[in-house]
């Protein structure tokens, strides 16, 4: 990893942990909750989200469009849904998804396997804290539902920024909480009581589903997520908020 080291400063996602009371860090907590909840995985996407994930996901495709990257790193690909969507509309050389979970890269591999895509969209066990890439060496780097996830937000901005040529673009797609107080208290309710009741029943891990509101409402949003992307050097940060506030595309130029 270079240059980041030294740079990240503890931010309060960075604190919660999906079994907390381990003695691992986060990074590995991580991955072994996404292996556990893998197979479950796309179902409850749906589930949660109601189906908006997939129309998320195309906006934030839709800010790539007039880059034509070549060379797409996908980070924290999870079961491959953003790397197919970014084949699909924008027709690549080359796209590398890495995740830290075994369980979710074998989900993504067989999607891509039904498809023919295998010489196209590529996957492999990475660490975005330091990632097996060489300098400026993709036109676009993503994220979809990921960053709240690092064990080092800053260091995973700086790697990122990294790997990125001059003139890429880095694109973060996250789960934000609503300002809006009528809004957030159903939101409140949905989040903290439905999803890890519907998350306990469909994979029987209650605590993963239990850390994912508490991971979005620590993860910084807004001006907080872009100062983020400044700091490692990124320029023309800018962020819309989606559906309500539940969803926020961020985009930054290298």
């Amino acid at each position: 990893m270079s240059g980041a080291k030294g740079h990240h400063e503890v931010s309060g996602v960075e604190q919660v942990t999906p079994y907390a009371g381990q003695e691992s860090g986060k990074t590995e907590q991580v991955r072994q909750m996404f292996d556990s909840i893998a197979p479950a995985y796309d179902f409850m996407n749906r589930a949660m989200t109601l189906g908006l994930d997939m129309w998320w996901r195309w906006l934030a495709v839709k800010r790539l469009k007039r880059l034509r990257p070549s060379r797409i790193l996908d980070v924290a690909t999870g079961t491959g849904d953003f790397a197919l969507q970014l084949y699909r509309s924008l027709h690549p050389c080359r796209i590398l998804g890495i995740d830290l979970s075994q369980g979710m890269l074998d989900e993504a591999r067989r999607k891509v396997k039904e498809k023919g895509l295998e010489q196209d969209i590529t996957f492999a066990q990475d660490d975005c804290m330091a990632l097996h890439l060489d300098d400026e060496s993709v036109d676009a780097v993503t994220v979809a539902f990921g960053v709240r996830n690092f064990e080092h937000l800053q260091q995973g901005y700086l790697e990122m920024a990294r790997v990125l040529r001059p003139g890429g673009m880095l694109c973060v797609l996250e789960l934000s909480t609503p300002t809006n107080r009528v809004i957030r208290w159903f939101y409140d309710l949905y989040a903290l009581h439905v999803i890890p009741w519907m998350g306990s029943l469909k994979s029987g891990d209650k605590r993963a589903y239990r850390y994912l509101p508490e991971s979005i409402a620590r993860v910084p949003q807004g001006e907080d997520m872009l100062q983020l992307m400044r700091n490692s050097g990124l320029r023309d940060a800018q962020f819309k908020s989606m559906t309500l506030g539940v969803c926020t595309i961020y985009t930054a130029y290298k």
